[in-house]
């Protein structure tokens, strides 16, 4: 009788251990579901927000419209705005190396990379310069103003210097710019405002692959060997250079693979490609844009840029970095990983 007792004791033991397994191994599987579905979400969510600045086919109502420029009145103010876009669509009559003003700039205009000096929308427009500006930016680590950003585009994108920030040519081009966004309210950014994100794709980005996309669809514009076209006189490129001496430098915001390949999605080839209507895949666009920015080109480091390195660009090819991911993914990716990682962190 005990003996039997004992064998029912231990029995019952054991089944309580093996149902205790099973409900924990339950609640193991519903963890990993849950967490699956918290993924996916996040992961739908982040697409859909990369996505959500772009108009649709059929309804582009709340796109930002640019003012007309002939719409300025005569006088003191409207002459000094005129000026800012004349700056900005034709920098190098100014600015370049025959700059009637100074020649500190490489040949390239502002418009080259600000379509249609800042005023179409998707276009790395100037929607929202007026309306967000002074703005803290992590890449400087302070509160910049406009004529600080106006400058460090010319020594970044125009690989150039500086410009005396009471000068006529800086009070021009911040006239312009305020102007240009006048419509839009503080710290609003309308459908349109400068580069649109595209979604990350799931390996590098690759250079060959980016060549044969750059010699079907670029050379037209930035011929074979990258160096661009200039207009007639020389005095400035019709179609800019995207490597080489005079092209933008390792500084630039369009040396981030990220910025170039979704400025080239909604915009290239140029005359063809709208944001409603891009010419080029998600992968064509990450790739043309590892292939261009494998290229040499000025080398400037900016040693005050990103101080605090937690808050990095996941696609700055330079280190020091707050995450174990190698120089070669923060410049060609996958970007994915290094996404989830910062997110992490910044949850911790």
């Amino acid at each position: 009788m005990a003996t039997c007792a004992i064998s029912f004791r231990i029995r019952n033991s054991s089944m309580k251990r093996s149902i205790l397994i099973l409900l924990l191994l339950l609640l193991l599987a519903t963890m990993v579901v849950f967490t699956f579905i918290l993924l996916n979400k996040e992961e739908k969510k982040d697409a859909a927000d990369a996505k959500k600045n772009i108009p649709s086919k059929k309804d582009s109502i709340n796109e930002w419209k640019a003012p007309d420029i002939n719409s300025l009145q005569s006088g003191e103010t409207g002459s000094l705005i005129r000026y800012g876009h004349d700056l900005i669509a034709n920098t190098a009559k100014y600015l370049g190396p025959k700059g009637t003003v100074a020649a500190i700039t490489n040949g390239m205009n502002c418009q080259n990379c600000h379509l249609e000096a800042g005023a179409k929308s998707f276009g790395n427009s100037f929607a929202g310069v007026a309306s967000s500006y002074p703005m803290f930016r992590n890449r400087s680590g302070v509160i910049e103003s406009i004529e600080f950003r106006v400058n460090d585009c010319l020594q970044r994108s125009l690989n150039g210097k500086m410009i005396d920030s009471t000068s006529k040519e800086m009070r021009a081009m911040v006239a312009y710019l305020k102007w240009i966004g006048k419509d839009v309210q503080s710290k609003q950014r309308p459908k349109g405002t400068g580069i649109v994100e595209i979604p990350f794709i799931d390996r590098m980005a690759d250079t060959a692959k980016g060549r044969i996309v750059y010699m079907k669809t670029c050379i037209t514009c930035h011929a074979a060997n990258g160096q661009g076209v200039y207009n007639k006189d020389s005095s400035e490129y019709t179609y800019p250079p995207l490597w080489g001496k005079n092209s933008y430098n390792t500084g630039a915001g369009l040396f981030r693979i990220t910025r170039f390949a979704a400025y080239v999605k909604y915009n290239m080839p140029f005359g063809k490609a709208s944001a409603a209507v891009p010419q080029l895949t998600d992968e064509e666009a990450w790739d043309v844009a590892a292939f261009v920015n494998s290229q040499p080109r000025p080398v400037k480091m900016f040693k005050q840029d990103w101080p605090d390195i937690t808050k990095k660009a996941i696609d700055y090819p330079y280190g020091p970095y707050a995450d174990t991911f190698s120089i070669s993914q923060h410049k060609y990716g996958p970007f994915a990983p290094i996404d989830k990682a910062r997110k992490e962190m910044a949850k911790r």
